[in-house]
């Protein structure tokens, strides 16, 4: 199953790559969508809001992407981000896992609440990987301290990896932080692909 967090994990991890003012942060948009159609320098997106949304690509700007990975992919001492849910037994359960790249690191440092009750979101640093029955642990440390989290084999796993424009085919998942223009149309200051294909919105 997939899960609309990965929006909310490109989100901390965008700013890493895209430098951005107080204002721009008032009026930039964010967009999910499926690509229908891609000129080179106009995109044009089925926005999981069901309208479509046209964002020019500037030459110069540089795609980035996720990538699947597994959890025998993480290992003691890499930065990572993850989205999870407190389950009934008490324990922190993964919906999601990123493995952030070496110029990410110490981004979004912390542990903190997100949008539905008992979710939470951790950026830390792995201090341990282990298996247990039903999944696997990480266990992660931060400045102010740590958190323990299972990871399911529902929980999916990616990396932040560098993309390019080969990535924005139709029916690909792309997510865009764009500047509103007056046509309607948004200029993109950053753009995340899908590495591995085309995925579902959810």
């Amino acid at each position: 199953m997939r899960h609309p967090l990965l929006v909310a994990l490109i989100a901390l991890a965008l700013p890493a790559l895209v430098s951005t003012t107080a204002a721009d942060a008032q009026t930039t948009r964010r967009v999910t969508g499926v690509v229908e159609a891609f000129d080179g320098s106009v995109l044009r997106l089925a926005a999981r809001s069901g309208e479509t949304v046209a964002v020019t690509i500037p030459a110069d700007l540089a795609i980035g992407a996720v990538a699947d990975r597994t959890l025998s992919d993480i290992h003691a001492g890499d930065y990572v981000g993850s989205a999870a849910m407190k389950g009934v037994d008490g324990q922190l359960h993964a919906q999601e896992v990123h493995i952030f790249t070496a110029a990410q690191r110490g981004l979004g440092e912390g542990h903190r609440p997100m949008d539905l009750p008992d979710q939470t979101m951790t950026n830390a640093t792995v201090a341990e990987v282990a298996a247990a029955s039903t999944a696997g642990v990480l266990r992660l440390k931060y400045k102010d301290g740590e958190q323990t989290i299972l990871v399911g084999p529902e929980a999916r796993v990616v990396a932040f990896v560098a993309g390019d424009r080969s990535l924005l085919v139709p029916g690909a998942t792309v997510r865009v932080i764009g500047l509103p223009q007056g046509d309607g149309r948004l200029t993109a200051r950053s753009v995340q692909a899908e590495k591995d294909g085309v995925k579902p919105l959810d």
